[in-house]
């Protein structure tokens, strides 16, 4: 059995940093590709990041490059998600996401269809 557990979210003002991390239990970890999405109340849920089965590439959203860090921990089976000059509008529920691929290359695992498993997530409150 898969498991994903988000933390480290939590009620921040502008321009505040958060870590948020995704434990993974169960399964393979070092084969496959980790995603971060979000969702706002009444949004689709989007992409934010995503880093590769080794840890050497990383991909995010336009909306938060250059404000966060996405980095992984493959003897910790965790992923993080740094996110620093945290704004309003990154107010969400952040989910982590297991590629369903193994050793994806070629392409980028940023598709929230193109996952096998998911976290519960963890509430970001960014107030201004």
């Amino acid at each position: 059995q898969v498991q994903l557990v988000e933390s480290g979210g939590g009620l921040v003002q502008a321009g505040d940093s958060l870590r948020l991390s995704c434990v993974v239990s169960g399964g393979t970890f070092t084969t496959k590709a980790m995603a971060w999405f979000r969702q706002a109340p009444g949004k689709e849920r989007e992409f934010v990041a995503t880093i590769n089965y080794s840890g050497n590439s990383r991909y995010y959203a336009a909306s938060v490059e250059g404000r966060s860090s996405i980095s992984r921990d493959n003897a910790k089976k965790t992923v993080y998600l740094q996110m620093n000059s945290l704004k309003p509008e990154d107010t969400a529920t952040y989910y982590c996401a297991r590629d369903l691929m193994d050793y994806r290359s070629g392409t980028i695992f940023m598709g929230k269809y193109e996952s096998d498993y998911w976290g519960q997530g963890t509430q970001v409150t960014v107030s201004s």
